[in-house]
């Protein structure tokens, strides 16, 4: 291990002890049990072709860019320990940031697909964070929906040459916002409004997640950037080779 891996390594043990302090193990994503059999299938099977071409992509990190592992690695492990960090919102959900706005910025939404599902997996079986039944939901929610904004502003932001660090907290934010739009589209389409319907139930649950999920989203965006900024000062040759430049 070099010494600027050593001292990723030793950023991120510090990052998970200060975020991981006093949580209680009782938050979850969308529980086991709470989507019935057939919105279990159906999110799981929509994810399946998401998750075919993040675990290419994975490969190809493993194969051809060794230099890269590490921030894989360290992007794997931000996600695991910001997403546990929970505030209870409504039944059957919480209010929490994501973490795989970074991942999406530097390897692309498929890869996080992977470690999005593997983060989810451990939760669900060490932590109690939501459930192997609703693994699908969430993953389409946490793992592959907001990875897949945060990417698209990245990329906007990158191909107008615009402002790095501001596309890097908007790409972040928005992620963690549109989750939570599609949790709540999730929990809507299982649980109907019996006054409006579906739609009716989506606003009521954005309703109940707004209050905490947006200055979540604002903290989440500008962690992201404060991590980039290390990043840039302490791996440039491991952003170098996952094709992300240093700001001007």
């Amino acid at each position: 291990m070099t010494n600027k891996e050593k001292r990723i390594w030793k950023v991120s043990i510090i990052l998970a002890a200060v975020l991981a302090v006093g949580q209680n193990a009782s938050a979850m994503h969308i529980m086991e049990g709470y989507l019935s059999p057939i919105f279990c299938v159906a999110w799981g099977a929509v994810c399946i072709p998401f998750l075919v071409k993040g675990f290419m992509g994975v490969k190809k990190v493993f194969t051809e860019n060794p230099k890269a592992i590490t921030l894989l690695s360290m992007a794997g492990a931000y996600i695991f320990v910001i997403s546990a960090l929970k505030i209870p919102s409504v039944t059957g959900s919480c209010s929490h940031m994501t973490g795989t706005g970074l991942g999406a910025i530097l390897f692309g939404p498929c890869t996080t697909s992977i470690l999005g599902i593997i983060v989810l997996v451990f939760q669900a079986i060490l932590l109690a964070h939501g459930g192997l039944t609703t693994l699908g939901a969430n993953t389409f929610s946490m793992a592959i929906a907001g990875p897949l904004v945060s990417f698209g502003i990245y990329k906007i932001f990158k191909k107008c040459n615009l402002n790095k660090r501001v596309g890097v907290f908007l790409a972040a934010a928005a992620g963690d916002l549109f989750t939570y739009c599609v949790t709540s589209l999730q929990l809507a389409i299982a649980y109907p409004s019996q006054n409006g319907g579906v739609g009716a139930s989506v606003l009521e649950f954005l309703g109940v997640f707004a209050p905490t999920q947006i200055p979540l989203s604002i903290v989440e965006g500008l962690l992201t950037v404060m991590i980039v900024v290390a990043l840039e000062n302490y791996a440039g040759q491991e952003l170098k080779a996952v094709g992300f430049e240093k700001a001007d």
